[in-house]
């Protein structure tokens, strides 16, 4: 499953449009859609989280205007792949207990872990990527 779709162009530290917070929506609930479908709703919130952190990260972080998020299950495991067509790595950041925010890709690799998967990066940066294990009490 694949979905592609613009979003705004920002400035440095303005704030997300409404118009991309709701694509971070519609990725979170075709997520939880098609898990449902795969026979695998233990791993919706999980997924949905991690799917909303990618995603959010790609619109504030990139500069780009196009993302793609695709989702495959198969193998036993659960990939989930956001590509953002703009090159630059993603860095974990540490943040202190009163922060807001730069918890993301702590979150995303914490939940990959507990999954016995793991995440990354790709293509220089542009492709954010989180792969979990399905394991044997998950599978249909």
């Amino acid at each position: 499953m694949t979905l592609s779709f613009r979003v705004s162009e920002r400035a440095p530290r303005q704030r997300i449009a409404d118009a991309d917070a709701v694509r971070v929506r519609m990725a979170r609930r075709v997520t939880a859609a098609r898990l449902r479908y795969c026979g695998l709703p233990g791993l919706i919130d999980d997924a949905t989280l991690i799917v909303s952190e990618l995603v959010t990260n790609a619109i504030v972080h990139s500069g780009g205007t196009r993302i793609t998020f695709t989702m495959t299950v198969g193998d036993g495991f659960l990939r989930i792949y956001v590509r953002d067509e703009m090159p630059g790595v993603p860095t974990v950041h540490g943040s202190d207990d009163e922060a807001e925010r730069g918890r993301g890709l702590f979150l995303v690799g914490s939940l990959a872990e507990e999954h016995a998967g793991t995440w990354g990066f790709s293509d220089g940066g542009a492709t954010t990527w989180c792969r979990l294990t399905i394991t044997a009490g998950q599978q249909p």
